[in-house]
Parts: structure tokens; sequence; C-alpha cells
């Protein structure tokens, strides 16, 4: 009985406050997608030439410009290869495992509600198909089972609820995949460039250790 009065609440509600929800919805997703994206591309370099100018200082033993050479990047390879560096050999790794885990946070931030919008924009789209379809029997029953204008207005947004369901879902799921690509090369590039470090460390403590 409660569902039942649920259900007609909605129904004489009527389906637009659903539209409004999926709009606002898409305004969210929209904001997440543009911010994440501001953020990944401020954050980039080119990694490929970082790591070259890195390992070429380390071979020279300049460790001070390589440091001042992660510095200067705004990359978060950097910033996980500067941890190791800074650390010395017997820290590097897990400092360097630490850094990772807090930049894989910080690029990650917001894309929870990006997957949280791809994973149920549908289903608000298909509570405004429910309703929409409870509100088109409604009219037939008044009008004796005979198909009207406010018949067909009722199902009409009954289908487009679902459509714009999907419309803010797909956007959202897309982006959401996209930037978690991105996140994984990224943290990848970071674990290359981290081994140049490692590299060098030991290199080092194996010199000093024969010396």
């Amino acid at each position: 009985m409660e569902l039942e009065t649920l259900l007609s609440v909605f129904a004489h509600l009527g389906a637009r406050w659903v539209f409004w929800l999926l709009v606002a919805m898409s305004v969210a997703g929209v904001a997440v997608a543009f911010e994440r994206a501001a953020f990944l591309l401020g954050t980039r370099d080119d990694v490929g030439r970082l790591r070259a100018d890195v390992a070429r200082l380390l071979a020279r033993g300049d460790v001070e410009l390589a440091r001042r050479r992660l510095e200067e990047s705004p990359a978060v390879e950097a910033r996980i290869a500067r941890a190791g560096l800074s650390a010395g050999m017997a820290g590097a790794d897990e400092r360097m495992r630490a850094e990772e885990q807090m930049a894989r946070l910080d690029m990650e931030k917001h894309l929870s509600i990006l997957g949280t919008l791809g994973a149920n924009a549908p289903f608000v789209g298909l509570l405004g198909t429910v309703i929409g379809i409870i509100r088109a029997f409604r009219e037939l029953e008044a009008h004796g089972g005979l198909v009207s204008s406010g018949l067909l207005t009722e199902v009409g947004e009954a289908l487009v609820a679902t459509a714009v369901g999907l419309l803010v879902a797909l956007p959202a799921i897309a982006f959401f995949n996209l930037f978690q690509r991105v996140i994984r090369a990224r943290l990848g590039r970071a674990q290359a460039l981290g081994f140049e470090v490692l590299a060098f460390l030991a290199a080092r403590a194996d010199a000093r250790g024969a010396g």
C-alpha cells in the first residue's frame, strides 16, 4: 500500500522533475569532466624527454641537476621520481610507492561522480518512464479507453525520459573510462621513470660498497 501511495504521488507530480534532475546530473558530469581534464592537462609533460634528461644527468653523477630537472616538471611522474631520488637507496622504493598512491588519489579525485552518474542516470530515466506510463494509463482510463492527445503526450514523455537518461550516462561513462586509462598510463610512465632513479641509487650504493 505504501508503494502504491508513493507511485501515486510520483504520478501526480509528473515526469518533469525527472528531466530537471537529469539536467542537473548532466551539468555535474560536464563540470567534473572539464575539471579533471584541466587537472590532467596541467600536470602533463614530455615524460620520454624528461626520462632521457634525468638518465643522462644521473649517468654523469649530477644528482642536484637531475633533482632540479624533476622539480621543474609539472608532471606527476616527476613528482613520484623526485620522492625516490630525495630519499636515497634505503627508502626510495617505499617513498615512490607512497607518492604514487597520493598521485593516484589526486588524479582520481571526483571520478566517482562520473562513475555514479554513468551507473544511475539510466535508472533515473527509467523512473521517469515508469511515471509517464502510469500517467498514460490514468489518461486512458479517464477517457474510457480512447486514445487522446494527453495520452500520446504522456507516452512521449515516458520514452523521452529513458533516452535522456542514456544521453546523460553515456558521456559520463566515456569520460570515466578515458580518465582511468590516462591515469593508468601516467602511473606506468612514473614507474619507468622511477626505475631510472632506483638503478642509479643501486649503482651508487654498489660503488660505495666496493670503495
